[in-house]
């Protein structure tokens, strides 16, 4: 992992120096410059070689969303977008992501400087790995525009559930694999470690345009066929309770390794309740996962992890590689269809 190199760019001189500070008090981080549009941004990319960018969604000229559709187009580079959380806010997100932003970081409204540093305490985390991401490999979504390619198959559910996790660049991951998906595809069960005003709008499109169903993931639901449910709640985990059917449920527990809600603890929850299932870990920042997709496999489950070149952060399934956590490493063009091919009865 190679340190970070952040421009900043926002037309507050105030976030700006704002924003300098904080990831400069960030491990392994060094903030090279500041730039206050994008006609700015781009000449210090071409003097300063930054290997990440920080970028305001709202400036005045240029757009943020229209620098980084320039920049993905034209010079690929790590970028995190800073947004409000707004219903706009939430929609241009997704489609920073859709463009090819590594991740969206909420930007308070209103806070003072020691609550707006609380906030973003987390900000040279992400930009470091943004550093360490495989920008440069994403390939666009199948889709310009809807997620139309929901499988056309024979398929009939074999009564396995099939349990996913992302974090960092998981939303791109996910809109491209759930494209797989048949209208009755296995119960499914996402823990997604992003921003929960940004997943809710997310689930939201995603349920207008795949074939099955996205919903939140609520408690006591139970898991029938036809239905992926997204765990995003910062304050709960998610569960398997075995049954016939069995049921997801949302537990009030501390962090798992740091994370909530954590895919060790769901993955774990699998293994040891018997559950017939199949796991996989998709791009993400840190280890969860790795150890509970472990588990799963050594109870009889099919495994799978994101291949490293198509995962956008490729922390997280190269440390289930390394626990030998998975039966096979796929890329996104094959992973949605292998996942579906493990719970189909043929």
């Amino acid at each position: 992992m190679h340190d970070a190199r952040v421009l900043v760019v926002d037309d507050s001189a105030a976030m700006r120096a704002l924003f300098a500070d904080i990831l400069d008090q960030a491990k392994n981080v060094t903030v090279v410059g500041a730039a206050s549009s994008a006609n700015d941004a781009r000449e210090q990319i071409k003097e300063l070689r930054p290997n990440v960018v920080t970028l305001d969604v709202e400036m005045p000229g240029m757009s943020g969303i229209e620098f980084l559709e320039e920049l993905m187009g034209s010079n690929p580079i790590p970028v995190v977008m800073l947004s409000s959380l707004t219903q706009a806010g939430t929609e241009t997100s997704l489609k920073a992501y859709e463009l090819g932003a590594v991740e969206c970081f909420p930007k308070p409204l209103k806070a003072t400087p020691e609550q707006f540093a609380k906030t973003v305490g987390q900000l040279g985390k992400i930009v470091l790995a943004a550093a360490n991401s495989n920008v440069k490999d994403r390939r666009a979504p199948r889709s310009e525009n809807k997620v139309a390619k929901a499988a056309e198959t024979n398929f009939e559910w074999n009564g396995h559930i099939l349990a996913i996790t992302a974090s960092m660049g998981g939303i791109d991951a996910l809109t491209q694999i759930l494209a797989d998906f048949p209208e009755k595809c296995p119960p499914t069960i996402i823990t997604l470690n992003a921003e929960p005003a940004v997943v809710e709008t997310f689930i939201k499109r995603m349920d207008g345009e795949l074939k099955c169903a996205v919903k939140a993931a609520k408690d006591a639901t139970p898991l029938v066929a036809g239905t992926i449910h997204i765990a995003y709640d910062p304050d709960l985990h998610a569960v398997i309770e075995p049954g016939s059917p069995a049921k997801l449920r949302l537990i009030d527990r501390d962090p798992v390794d740091g994370v909530r809600p954590a895919a060790n603890l769901l993955f774990g929850s699998i293994a040891r309740g018997a559950v017939p299932a199949a796991g996989a870990v998709l791009t993400g920042m840190g280890r969860d996962g790795a150890k509970g997709l472990r588990l799963m496999r050594d109870a009889g489950c099919k495994t799978f992890v994101q291949d490293r070149k198509t995962a956008m952060v490729a922390e997280a399934p190269t440390a289930a590689m390394d626990m030998e956590a998975a039966d096979k490493e796929l890329g996104l063009d094959d992973l949605g269809e292998a996942l579906i091919a493990s719970c189909h009865a043929g």
